[in-house]
């Protein structure tokens, strides 16, 4: 369905203003299939992007540091994401014995048990976004690397 009967918007000031409406929608949109999928999990998007930068990392340890730069959302509570997460049991932390004032942080079995479950689940971006076919999902990629500079 076209942007304009999603909203209910007939104009735009031009098409670049149309493009930036589009993404923020769509963005919307996607991240909304996959807070829905991941409720049957007890996950919020934030934590399973936090379980996947440390299956990433797996078997090494991760800073909370390196969680906040790989994080999609850089604005989220990445402190208060981990505790959460340690509380579920899906990862430990730990003092790093090289630089005591740093918290080494390490993914569970259990997290990654979960995450290959998730990773057969179709919920995810993945599924609405077979609309488009490789070409142009792999087009699309490229324009928004370009966007983003």
């Amino acid at each position: 369905m076209r942007l304009e009967e999603e909203i209910k918007q007939k104009k735009f000031k031009n098409e670049y203003h149309r493009l930036g409406v589009n993404i923020m929608f769509t963005g919307a949109w996607l991240k909304q299939i996959n807070i829905q999928g991941l409720k049957k999990f007890g996950l919020t998007s934030e934590q399973y992007n936090v379980l996947r930068i440390l299956r990433g990392q797996h078997p090494k340890p991760a800073s909370v540091n390196l969680i906040i730069e790989r994080m999609i959302d850089k604005s989220s509570n990445s402190s208060r994401i981990v505790e959460r997460l340690r509380i579920k049991g899906f990862l430990e932390r730990n003092v790093c014995p090289h630089d005591r004032r740093q918290v080494d942080v390490v993914i569970t079995d259990k997290a990654l048990k979960l995450l290959a479950v998730i990773d057969e689940e179709e919920f995810l971006s993945e599924k609405p976004l077979q609309n488009l076919n490789e070409e142009e999902a792999e087009a699309l990629s490229d324009l928004l690397d370009k966007l983003r500079g």
